[in-house]
């Protein structure tokens, strides 16, 4: 029986439903641009100084200008040390109401140095030097407690994390159409909801069911897309998916522009969400989906409106469907395959530092961007630019040059860029928004490439687990960001620019650590993930047609491994395994692993009294036992969420299951 790929090839892979499916989804994507960044204009914190009511009042007693009011009353303006500290945060503790105060330098006559003065924090407020509004100037969330903004972002960032989690298991239980709508239901509310919050505290509710649904909502819509089209077309897809991101960019600046109160704003970039309900009408449910569920009468249904959509005719002969997955046994993922051989250990650490290390870089220079000063909007929209180029050259390199290497030096161009825009001038500020806008788009090139090569790393029954597991450090860093930033210009403006450019540097280097997976078929086993890196045999280096054989077949070769001699190895640069050896990691006498058959699969050869042996030295052992615990930690962090979707089987973001479709294929002829 043929599968949906199959049928797309016939009826249309990428014709007039899917590019009308594309658009509708694309507007979704952007519309998801000021939850994941809204945050530069939400929470735009301008130059402010303390009010006081004797202070005003004299003011106007003695007509003062504005430069005057500042000059007498405001400290810290003339010294260079804690100027903004003093400035922004500190009053005299100054009785204004007294008559013996004069107009023209009134605190002479209460001491010669005005250093002398004793100082107190803000007690009535402060006067913000801007027309308009943000959560900051109507909350205060200045000086004592800035560190609200910091909360106010982490909290949707804690949102994406347990809602991207869950989307998998309610994808995949409840279907992909329902959840959407009802992401898009939530969100737009709770966008409504927190554009008239009346205090901080039920801001920070709303913004968190924002977070818990709309970049669900945004990852549902990637599936779906990915879903419709063929399977020559999902990566470009996938990846013009992520270019709607930008254009929700270069909107975001303009609307930000023209409406600058944020209670206004929010209105503005919520209020279309509800137009996207429509959808109940215009996208179908996923065919796949459906043949997943056995409902193929319904999937049946679809196909066919796609046909007649398309203008294509259904062939006669396709009248029933299969599911693309194998009916056979399945293996059930473990977290724990995700550490337990070397080479996938390897690829899961590397993979979980640049998720969180793209996620760190991209978010904080967006944010950074709102502190360095200058004309904030044409900066935003400036470095929004540079996104496009970014993933035309990703189009352009990925099946040319590689990942590997374009992967690694994006992460070093950003990197590299910030470390540079330290030690720019201030005066030649076109020269600061050029290295910036090298370094936007370094690190959203990087991004887009570790969404890529997460899913052609990890073999198929772990495939989608690994790419959870790994993108979940993206949401990790996205809550750690804002502290970052806005704590550290604190004490430097330009240290979170230093941070950003170890972390890049370092996680360039990391890469080239990875295999290249250009022209490689995606892994199906452990052992075609592990040799992914190794010499392979010489028989394998032949033009040999692909290996066709049944799971039957397969088992008893691999009981045959050990008996047959080198010829037989699985890794020829290893001594045949003596058979009574029992490896660290395989169940005891007479019990069963549910991933025994898998590990069956794996073997370490071992020649007792060789160099090539298993137990690994002291200071190796060390290190692996800290990435191991590392790794235990963060998953007792999110395993309770991550369990739900770890039974699934679902293709991975990036295109993962492409290799299974060209195996039956090749059976099939």
């Amino acid at each position: 029986m043929p599968t949906v790929d199959d049928i797309l090839e016939h009826i249309g892979e990428f014709h007039l439903f899917q590019k009308q499916t594309f658009f509708l989804l694309a507007l979704l994507s952007g519309a998801f641009t000021p939850i994941y960044v809204g945050i530069v204009f939400l929470g735009f914190t301008p130059n402010h100084r303390c009010w006081s009511p004797g202070v005003a009042e004299l003011s106007r007693r003695c007509g003062w200008s504005l430069a005057e009011e500042m000059n007498y009353t405001v400290p810290g303006l003339g010294s260079a040390d804690e100027a903004s500290f003093l400035s922004q945060c500190m009053q005299y503790e100054v009785d204004w109401n007294q008559s013996t105060l004069d107009c023209v330098d009134p605190l002479s006559s209460l001491a010669a140095n005005r250093s002398h003065l004793p100082l107190s924090p803000c007690r009535h407020g402060w006067v913000y030097d801007t027309p308009g509004s943000s959560i900051v100037t109507e909350f205060n969330l200045v000086c004592a407690h800035s560190w609200m903004l910091d909360l106010f972002q982490s909290v949707v960032n804690v949102g994406f994390f347990i809602g991207a989690v869950g989307i998998g298991y309610l994808a995949d239980r409840f279907g992909r159409k329902f959840c959407l709508l009802v992401t898009i239901l939530i969100n737009a509310t709770s966008g409504v909801l927190m554009a008239v919050s009346p205090n901080y505290a039920w801001m920070l509710v709303f913004r968190f069911l924002q977070g818990l649904v709309s970049k669900a909502g945004w990852l549902i819509g990637y599936i779906l897309i990915t879903e419709f089209v063929g399977l020559g077309y999902r990566r470009t897809v996938g990846i013009c998916y992520q270019v709607a991101f930008t254009v929700g960019l270069l909107i975001l600046a303009g609307v930000a522009y023209a409406l600058p109160h944020w209670r206004w704003l929010q209105f503005a970039v919520t209020l279309p969400n509800f137009c996207f309900l429509l959808y109940f009408w215009c996208i179908p449910e996923s065919p796949r989906w459906l043949i997943s569920q056995n409902k193929n009468a319904k999937a049946m249904k679809i196909i066919k409106h796609i046909a007649k959509k398309n203008g294509k005719p259904m062939p006669v002969s396709f009248q029933s469907l299969r599911a693309d997955e194998d009916a056979g046994e399945k293996l059930n993922p473990s977290f724990l395959d995700l550490v337990r051989t070397p080479q996938i250990r390897k690829h899961t650490l590397i993979l979980m530092y640049n998720w969180f290390t793209s996620s760190v870089l991209y978010q904080g220079l967006i944010m950074h961007m709102g502190l360095a000063g200058g004309n904030i909007y044409l900066d935003f929209f400036y470095s929004a630019l540079v996104e496009f180029p970014a993933a035309f050259l990703i189009i352009l390199t990925i099946d040319r040059v590689g990942r590997r290497y374009p992967w690694a030096a994006s992460n070093m161009v950003a990197g590299a860029a910030c470390l540079a825009s330290v030690f720019i001038p201030d005066d030649l500020q076109w020269l600061k928004i050029t290295i910036a806008c090298m370094g936007r788009m370094g690190i959203t090139m990087a991004y887009e490439m570790v969404c890529l090569v997460n899913a052609e790393l990890y073999p198929t029954y772990i495939r989608n687990l690994g790419v959870l597991v790994c993108s979940s450090m993206c949401d990790i860093g996205g809550i750690i960001t804002p502290f970052l930033v806005y704590r550290l210009t604190d004490i430097w403006l330009e240290f979170p620019l230093v941070v950003f450019a170890v972390v890049g540097l370092v996680a360039g280097g990391l890469v080239l650590l990875l295999p290249e997976t250009k022209g490689k078929a995606l892994p199906e086993t452990i052992e075609d993930a592990e040799n992914m890196q190794r010499p392979r045999k010489k028989e394998r280096e032949e033009n040999l047609p692909p290996r066709q054989e049944s799971r039957s077949s397969a088992k008893l070769k691999r009981k045959s491994v050990v008996s047959a001699g080198p010829e037989a190895e699985l890794f020829p640069h290893h001594k045949p395994t003596p058979p009574n050896y029992t490896y660290p990691w395989t169940s005891p006498a007479g019990s069963r692993s549910p991933h025994s058959s898998l590990r069956s699969r794996f073997r370490l050869s071992y020649q007792p009294g060789s160099s090539t042996s298993p137990s690994l030295s002291s200071p190796r052992k060390m290190a692996i036992a800290l990435l191991n615990l590392f790794f235990h930690l963060y998953i007792s962090l999110s395993g309770f969420f991550l369990h739900m979707t770890s039974n699934q089987n679902t293709q991975g973001s990036c295109g993962s299951g492409q290799a299974n479709i060209k195996k039956k294929r090749s059976e099939k002829q």
